[in-house]
């Protein structure tokens, strides 16, 4: 069962022993496949406050949220992300995300789509994502 509380910015919603191993597109995290998300601090804080969001400005345009499987989240952080610190990584459990589809994006790579809200309870957990250098710093536990 999900916890129901809501996290506060920087602190993990839900906390899990990670062994990663890599499966395909996906990553597995003890058995779930995982997929990405990466939110601004101000966009984080709005999903935190509402329990609910339709995305990123690209995501609402876009008419659905976009995440990453591990294999894509370094690209994605460098691609739409450059420069910008502060941000919030999510992870969520791919299989309990009902009107999830898999479509090809990048070079004909597979991305995650989410035609819903996402609301705060489908994240697994979450941990900051530091800028150093020009270059994001992702948790060990991703790639």
């Amino acid at each position: 069962m999900r916890e129901s509380r809501k996290p506060v910015v920087g602190e993990s919603s839900r906390f899990i022993n990670i062994s990663r191993l890599t499966h395909g597109v996906s990553c597995r995290i003890q058995g779930l496949m995982v997929i990405y998300k990466i939110f601004r601090a101000d966009e984080w804080a709005l999903l935190v406050q509402a329990g609910e969001t339709a995305g990123a400005p690209i995501d609402i345009a876009d008419g659905f949220v976009h995440f990453s499987t591990a294999e894509q989240v370094a690209e994605t952080a460098a691609k739409h992300f450059a420069g910008v610190d502060d941000l919030i990584l999510c992870t969520l459990e791919a299989d309990n995300l009902d009107m999830l589809k898999w479509e090809p994006s990048r070079g004909g790579a597979l991305f995650p789509h989410l035609y819903r809200p996402l609301r705060i309870n489908d994240i697994l957990w979450d941990k900051p994502l530091p800028l150093l250098d020009g270059a994001h710093v992702f948790p060990d536990d991703v790639l």
